[in-house]
């Protein structure tokens, strides 16, 4: 039988159970066939670490207990390769923490309008990254209170269910004095030369304010246009040699995109007077569009991939930035990671996994249609402090446990060298997802990379809809090991709801509104990558391997061959 009419057989025996807890209320026949064939010795080019870059719109949580916990996690993925970006550094305020809101007094004025720097917040939360062997992705933003145009009022009150719009304050316009904004950017940047060190800061990535496409810039474009010269300027008069970018536009920026890049390669700087305005990378947002179906969350995968398809178009559309970097500066499943309610259900855990896996190695795909340079793929999620537990943000962790989707970058971390071909019969095509996404059979598919002992396979079982369905039986073959090769270690790492999973553990557990010290521990010993089985040896002969396993929904696996 075809194995994806095999597929909508079981299917049928499937009901909705509640979101991120599917089941089928009868019996199952047993799982699905899935034939994976990777061929180690097809390399591509060399595989892309899209995954090493993070975000979150509260900066100070940072250097909060739990902030610094998972800072050192993403920080040992890959020491000094992981970066992170954040909103709100030069608002002013007291440094206190709230849902999308930040602040660091780094500029105020004295009673005669002069300026006054004061960098103590900003350093402890630099600080706080690269003790942990993370880099910061510099946002010069948002604007200071006694620069803003409309400084009243300025620190939001939002909350979870209220209308988003409420963010968009003082901070949100254009500066009263465009010398003095730019002067803050070359302030900041100079100190941050004397306290880090010129070739440190150089590896840092700069870029000007976040979505000036929508609410969160309230001036017009060329304002924005006006505001990036004189901010990168300033970047620039401290550090010639810093990596400076943009925009950061809400989804593929559309004619906003188009009009800054043109204004970037041909206009006149505003603040310089010269010709363009330098860019060592371009970025733009791209998200998902999930929702709540009554009864269990659709995701909405084909609206991310679709974005990306068409922002990637709009950079391929300027000759001059074909091989300029680009990073997805924000690429989530949608939109709002301090939102809570029905259609942010999926968050906790394996379908949040799951759907990582499946849209990053999509991401490659399209960056191979387009031919464009691209650098990296922003997750926006970090973790909120002091929250109950699993409360349903967008976050890496919950009150210091690693939730399954930080395992999927773990996954992802491992993987290393070139890019080698891997297909798989239970893949959908590429433009198949971003038409009509993954509603009926799911796309069981691979992402392969090899070095010179080692071979690395990732593969995920995803669909959008939360619900119930069959194991996957994946028969893998690896194909182009060492003619001479008799025999290789098998480490298999795995997320699903028995594997790396912290939260269903805290399910099990009865859902503890404050874990005692045991319980926590049992938690965190959960939150860890686990794998499948223990490292064992496979025979290998004729350059070929082949390793058989079951895959549930929602699950992913990574697959490692190695040898000496």
């Amino acid at each position: 039988m075809d194995p994806r009419a095999a597929y909508l057989t079981l299917a049928l025996s499937c009901v909705v159970g509640l979101a991120g807890l599917p089941r089928c209320s009868a019996q199952q026949d047993g799982p699905f066939s899935v034939s994976i064939k990777v061929d180690a010795d097809q390399t591509q080019d060399e595989l892309r670490r899209i995954w090493r870059f993070f975000g979150a719109d509260e900066p100070n949580y940072a250097y909060m207990k739990d902030g610094r916990k998972l800072l050192g996690q993403l920080g040992d993925m890959a020491p000094g390769e992981v970066f992170f970006r954040t909103h709100n550094l030069l608002n002013t305020g007291p440094a206190y923490p709230a849902l999308k809101w930040g602040s660091t007094n780094a500029y105020t004025e004295d009673a005669d309008g002069g300026p006054v720097y004061d960098w103590e917040i900003v350093d402890l939360i630099f600080d706080t990254y690269l003790k942990r062997g993370v880099r910061p992705y510099v946002q010069l933003g948002f604007m200071p209170q006694a620069l803003s145009t409309r400084p009243e009022p300025y620190a939001h009150s939002w909350r979870p269910g209220m209308p988003y719009e409420e963010v968009y304050t003082g901070w949100a316009y254009p500066p009263n004095d465009y010398e003095k904004w730019g002067e803050l950017a070359y302030q900041w940047a100079q100190h941050c030369v004397d306290r880090y060190g010129r070739e440190e800061v150089e590896s840092w990535w700069w870029e000007t304010w976040n979505e000036p496409n929508i609410g969160y810039w309230r001036g017009t474009q060329e304002e924005f246009n006006k505001l990036h010269d004189y901010a990168i300027a300033g970047v620039l008069r401290a550090l010639p040699t810093a990596r400076i970018g943009g925009p950061d536009v809400a989804g593929d920026g559309g004619d906003f995109a188009r009009n800054f890049y043109r204004h970037c390669l041909e206009g006149t700087n505003h603040a310089t007077g010269e010709q363009g305005t330098r860019l060592d990378f371009v970025s733009f947002h791209a998200k998902g569009a999930p929702r709540w179906e009554g009864d269990h969350i659709r995701m909405g995968i084909a609206n991310q991939l679709r974005t990306i398809d068409r922002g990637f178009g709009i950079v391929a559309e300027f000759p001059q930035l074909r091989d300029t970097p680009i990073v997805i500066g924000e690429s989530d499943p949608e939109g709002c990671a301090a939102c809570q309610g029905d259609q942010f259900s999926y968050r906790n855990g394996t379908m949040y996994s799951s759907y990582t896996a499946a849209s990053f190695a999509r991401k490659h795909d399209l960056a191979d249609k387009h031919g464009i340079n691209f650098a990296g793929a922003l997750t926006w999620a970090f973790t909120f402090e002091d929250q109950p537990y699993f409360a349903g943000f967008r976050q890496l962790a919950s009150n210091g446990l690693a939730m399954p989707v930080l395992n999927v970058f773990r996954m992802m971390s491992k993987m290393d060298g070139q890019r080698v071909t891997a297909e798989s019969s239970g893949q959908l095509p590429l433009e198949r997802i971003m038409r009509r996404g993954v509603r009926r059979e799911p796309d069981v598919g691979a992402l392969a990379s090899r070095t010179d002992n080692s071979v690395a396979v990732l593969v995920w079982h995803y669909h959008d809809d939360d619900l119930a369905g069959p194991d996957a039986a994946v028969a893998l073959k690896i194909d182009g090991l060492p003619d001479s090769l008799a025999k290789a270690k098998l480490s298999h790492y795995r997320v699903d709801k028995q594997h790396s999973n912290s939260y269903d553990a805290w399910l099990r557990m009865g859902k503890p509104v404050a874990p005692g010290r045991r319980q926590y521990a049992e938690l965190e010993q959960a939150s860890r990558l686990a794998e499948l089985h223990e490292p064992r040896e496979v025979e290998a002969s004729d350059g070929a391997a082949t390793v058989d396993f079951e895959l549930p929904r929602q699950g992913v696996s990574l697959v490692v061959l190695s040898w000496d």
